[in-house]
């Protein structure tokens, strides 16, 4: 039980990254992500650009902590028009994973 609590709180970046990825909170408000502009990628065709920072402060904000989270999950996962569609793969994604 407390094990499918801890999978169900860290899924929730994952769900907003989705959001944004996908065009579900308007583009003036939300977070402005770059996306890897290559064609040939392991994960997700999704994936987010991995800044570097000079600084440890900047490591704590949300964008930073979710991206190699969203870019290690799969394409079957993460390429859905619905949420809850994507909430369920990751559920069964996490569940799937060694812990």
């Amino acid at each position: 039980m407390a094990l499918t609590q801890l999978l169900n709180t860290e899924d929730c970046g994952e769900i907003e990254v989705f959001k944004i990825t996908h065009d579900l909170y308007d583009p003036d408000v939300s977070l402005n992500l770059a996306y890897y502009s290559g064609t040939i990628t392991r994960g997700n065709k999704y994936k987010l650009i991995n800044h570097r920072f000079r600084y440890d402060l900047r490591k704590y904000y949300f964008s930073v902590r979710v991206i190699n989270i969203w870019n290690s999950l799969p394409n079957h996962v993460v390429d859905f028009n619905s949420v809850n569609v994507v909430k369920a793969r990751l559920d069964r994604f996490w569940m799937d994973q060694d812990v």
